[in-house]
């Protein structure tokens, strides 16, 4: 069954909700013309009980007792739908206006001194009675129960009308306003649909287009903004995923190339068995720069699905940073570039991924170092916890090459992107990657002069 759509929704619900107070409010006016009607009832038939009283009351003699039937009659003239009955001590009728019958309840709450007004029906038709007992201004036969009672058909029938109109009335205000709530709904959801046909016009080659914030209601300009905000990050991982895509193709390219170039020379001619010997290790070099990328490669696809969870233990960083530059001493001599360390820190982490994330570090610095330079590496501890930094000097990295320095992949220096020589371009990638999983934060810095990569790593 297919869902209601939101406009019918709440459409439906005004609805209900309408028909729901309309009936609560048809209740309390049913009860309130109902009592009306019944207090008039009373009142009308109090009048008479009290008349019947008084006559009772000035019959002193059996001449004037015989004589009270006549007056009661009289009494009774011009009120249409009125019925008198009175009834001796025993329970004989004394008089009666009409042959209706009134109900027993009626009579023996009269007997009890009880006032008590009861409807019934007799002959089909409804009525309303009243009795009291009543003494005569004589003895004889004394006290009397009177009973009055009084034809309601027209009250019921005004009644049976009355709820009609208003359960029509009441069904029709329900429809009406169905109606009204769809259309103030639809007009009010027109900016809703408004984003969503513009969220349907987005695809991977329009991340550009984004939903109007200032023309929406004030609900949904949080969800425009939220919407836009996740379109900029997927415009942004789209871009870096095409530059990423590009840049692999590129690193891959130049291995490859160089293997079937390699062979493709081995085997163009007959060679000597160290000729051969020669190709085979110089395809080992490029095998071993395609499997240390795609070692690299599986390191950051962890980090992404966060799986990379760094082993605890004390780290003596500036012991590890002692054991890098005795590594590194070597490459360092060969640049022309001096290495040294200063100050004293410690942390609880993995010693192996900060180990390698210092190395990737440690060798970009002295690869962007002319000869004669000197890479620091300093340590120090704060508030918030050690701060690590590693400088070197050399002209200024630009500014706008600063945020994407952490990209995989991504060389500053373009004369360094197109693949070529044994790094694989991903070690600032890693050093972040690594540096995160320990809850740290690295950035960059760059004026003329020095270049600086600061990690800070919480305290223990």
């Amino acid at each position: 069954m297919k869902p209601l759509s939101l406009t019918n929704r709440i459409a439906l619900l005004f609805a209900v909700v309408v028909a729901a107070v309309l009936g609560m409010l048809g209740v309390v006016l049913d009860r309130a013309v109902d009592s009306h009607f019944r207090d008039m009832d009373q009142h009308i038939l109090a009048g008479k009980l009290e008349l019947v009283g008084n006559l009772l009351a000035k019959a002193r003699d059996r001449a004037a007792l015989d004589a009270l039937p006549q007056q009661l009659d009289d009494a009774l003239v011009g009120h249409h739908g009125l019925t008198l009955a009175v009834l001796d001590a025993a329970g004989r009728v004394w008089f009666a206006s009409t042959a209706e019958t009134f109900p027993h309840p009626l009579l023996e709450a009269a007997r009890r001194h009880e006032r008590s007004l009861i409807t019934w029906i007799g002959d089909g038709r409804p009525y309303r009675g009243l009795a009291a007992r009543m003494p005569a201004g004589v003895s004889e036969g004394g006290p009397y129960t009177v009973a009055v009672a009084l034809d309601i058909r027209h009250h019921a029938e005004f009644m049976h009308q009355f709820r009609r109109t208003l359960a029509l009335a009441m069904g029709l205000a329900a429809l009406v306003t169905a109606g009204l709530g769809w259309a103030v709904t639809a007009r009010a959801l027109a900016p809703l649909r408004e984003m969503g046909a513009t969220a349907a016009s987005i695809s991977a080659s329009h991340l550009d287009t984004r939903l109007p914030e200032k023309r929406v209601p004030h609900e949904l300009a949080a969800l425009a903004t939220s919407f836009n905000q996740m379109l900029a990050r997927l415009q942004d991982a789209f871009r870096r995923l095409a530059d990423f895509s590009s840049d692999l193709a590129h690193e891959l390219r130049t291995p490859i190339s160089n293997l079937m170039t390699q062979t493709q020379v081995a085997l163009s001619r007959p060679r000597d068995a160290r000729a051969y010997r020669e190709t085979l290790e110089s395809a080992l070099e490029e095998y071993d720069r395609l499997a240390r990328m795609i070692a690299d490669m599986l390191f950051l696809a962890k980090a992404d699905n966060r799986l990379l969870v760094p082993h605890r233990e004390a780290v003596d960083l500036r012991l590890e940073v002692e054991r890098l530059i005795e590594f590194h001493e070597a490459l360092a001599h060969e640049a022309g570039v001096a290495l040294a360390v200063s100050g004293e820190a410690g942390v609880h982490g993995d010693r192996l991924m900060l180990q390698r994330a210092l190395a990737n570090l440690l060798g970009n610095a002295i690869r962007h170092t002319d000869r004669g330079g000197t890479v620091g590496v300093s340590l120090q501890r704060d508030t918030d916890g050690v701060v690590i930094a590693v400088e070197n000097p050399g002209p200024a990295i630009p500014a706008e090459h600063l945020p994407r320095l952490f990209d995989r992949f991504y060389r500053a220096d373009p004369a360094r992107r197109e693949g070529g020589g044994v790094h694989t371009g991903l070690g600032l990638a890693i050093a972040k990657s690594i540096v995160e999983a320990h809850g740290g934060r690295i950035r960059v810095g760059s004026e003329p002069g020095l270049t600086r990569f600061e990690i800070r790593l919480p305290a223990a």
